[in-house]
């Protein structure tokens, strides 16, 4: 059975009847876990081996893991990661120092994710924020300068990589600007084009062959004054697939959040109109995913291409020393002075 063109969630610790005979039936092309569905390492591990029993193949399991305010594994049974701005003030003391602790903690994070069956993380953010912006992304974001957002999310984005884990570029085209959190109301960004695209959309240029993408809920009313770049054909064709150039697999953030508007069908529609490769719907409620399920086709044409290409590049981790190598990352993050350099990835 041809895997359909949406990641679901599901609603708690272990996977119902109900959702075991949904999953069967609608084949989602991935899992997105939240701390809902998280409570032991041994209980993960099960979870994702699971999911992928019933939908019959080696399935995508997603993750929101960045550090910070959104860490889905957590203490006792995980690490904690410093936010992303940290990365941005080593960086800011020594470049090199920035790149090597950013890329260092991808790999850590992916050592945490890949014994587990999880090997999709929803991270790096490219997101260049403002000071007058909502707060969503904040300490989240690795600075206010293209050229260094997009030096430190590569470096997180190789690290991952390294260990076996896919990255996915988040939020196409940017969601720095925007003045209130896509969670609860639709922000509108009213800068112009010229402006966007020399520094909000600058900094994902670099990072255009990731293999993975996730859009934005915003509105850039110089490109499209109506709809979201998630439901906008003319965000996804001139700016993230044009201007900015990514070619990976394009899903949508998640459509349950209050930014849209429309029932969960509509907007599943919409987005995949727009051009979203697939559909993220993250809440676990049955109703909604069965209203995604009903709106998605079997992945076929280039979004098949794209997610066939996207874990393709799916690769056992390299050898790494993962005790070692955690010392040396508290030191990075918690020194002052510069950090010591340590290679991971390529």
């Amino acid at each position: 059975m041809v895997a359909r063109a949406f990641i679901t969630g599901l609603a708690g610790l272990s996977i119902s009847a109900n959702e075991r005979a949904f999953f069967r039936d609608a084949q989602p092309w991935g899992l997105i876990i939240f701390k809902r569905n998280v409570s032991t390492p041994s209980q993960v591990t099960e979870l994702a081996k699971s999911f992928r029993e019933i939908v019959g193949w080696q399935a995508p399991i997603l993750i929101d893991q960045e550090g910070g305010r959104v860490q889905r594994l957590g203490p006792p049974n995980w690490p904690a990661y410093p936010p992303g701005r940290r990365y941005g003030e080593l960086y800011d003391r020594e470049p090199a120092s920035g790149v090597a602790a950013a890329r260092l903690a991808g790999h850590l994070i992916a050592a945490d994710l890949k014994p587990l069956g999880i090997d999709v993380d929803c991270l790096p953010l490219a997101d260049v924020p403002l000071e007058s912006a909502d707060l969503v992304i904040g300490d989240r974001a690795y600075g206010k300068e293209p050229g260094k957002v997009a030096a430190i999310a590569k470096a997180i984005a190789e690290g991952l990589q390294a260990g076996g884990v896919l990255p996915v570029l988040k939020h196409l085209p940017g969601h720095g600007r925007a003045t209130a959190d896509s969670h609860h109301k639709l922000p509108v960004v009213d800068t112009d084009r010229a402006t966007l695209e020399a520094t909000d959309f600058a900094a994902f240029r670099p990072l255009a062959g990731l293999p993975l993408g996730m859009t934005a809920h915003v509105v850039f009313s110089a490109i499209d004054p109506v709809a979201p770049a998630t439901t906008s054909v003319t965000i996804v064709r001139q700016v993230i697939r044009g201007f900015i150039g990514f070619q990976g697999l394009l899903m949508s953030d998640d459509v349950s959040m209050n930014a849209l508007s429309g029932t969960i069908a509509e907007r599943s529609r919409a987005a995949l109109a727009a051009g979203c490769d697939v559909v993220l719907h993250c809440n676990g409620k049955m109703d909604e995913m069965a209203a995604v399920a009903g709106e998605t086709p079997p992945l076929s044409g280039d979004a098949a291409r794209r997610a066939d290409a996207a874990l393709a590049a799916r690769t056992a981790p390299e050898e790494f020393d993962t005790e070692a190598a955690r010392k040396i990352f508290a030191q990075m993050v918690a020194d002052e002075r510069p950090a010591p350099q340590w290679k991971t990835g390529s």
